[in-house]
């Protein structure tokens, strides 16, 4: 499992991820905000597999 996810595609998944589940979590949004744990932890560990069958990776390449 290498990393496919980089830089600001990190920063924004965790952002999208916390404020969906803000939102959900203050009753703004109904409970489908939850879903923001997805964005979130793909943007905590780097690794995203809808990218896998598409080939795609927005990390730098060592």
């Amino acid at each position: 499992m290498s990393c496919n996810v980089g830089g600001i595609d990190r920063v924004l998944r965790i952002i999208v991820g916390i404020v969906l589940i803000g939102l959900a979590a203050t009753a703004k949004i109904g409970w489908w905000g939850y879903i923001g744990v997805v964005p979130l932890a793909t943007g905590l560990i780097g690794w995203c597999p809808a990218y896998l069958p598409f080939g795609i990776k927005t990390c730098k390449t060592k």
